[in-house]
């Protein structure tokens, strides 16, 4: 804070020197040594106070944020487990009309195949009773 060397000390004590005489120098002495030992110790206090207020806070706060982080991790696996689950029955929905969708498909070939070989029998026996031998003159 203040930048006091060796000659600026002697300054000072010269000046305390012719002040308050040499009698009341060294009761001068103990005196502000008291009171600059009485100041740092409630400076000490206060630091230490703030200090352990700080460390409170920051703990209240830290022990929020990782409260606050386990619920939101909470609720994103939810969250996941749900988007999984209805991704499943969507999959299982879509293989099951799939499925259904393919045996109609098979039926109605069947279907077309029958119907296509008795239209081909009746066209057959058509061509046949139509075809009749015919005499030349």
């Amino acid at each position: 804070m203040f930048d006091v060397g060796m000659p600026e000390l002697i300054v000072i004590f010269i000046v305390a020197l012719v002040v308050f005489g040499p009698k009341r120098l060294p009761e001068l002495a103990r005196t502000v040594g008291r009171g600059l030992g009485a100041l740092k110790k409630e400076f000490q206090e206060i630091k230490d106070s703030v200090g352990t207020e700080f460390e409170e806070s920051t703990s209240e706060i830290r022990d929020t944020v990782t409260g606050v982080k386990k619920q939101i991790e909470t609720d994103v696996k939810a969250s996941a487990k749900t988007f999984e689950k209805t991704v499943q029955d969507a999959e299982k929905q879509v293989k099951e009309e799939t499925e259904k969708v393919d045996k109609e498909m098979k039926d109605v070939q069947k279907q077309v195949k029958k119907e296509a070989g008795s239209v081909d029998k009746e066209l057959h026996d058509t061509l046949k009773k139509n075809k009749k031998p015919t005499k030349n003159k």
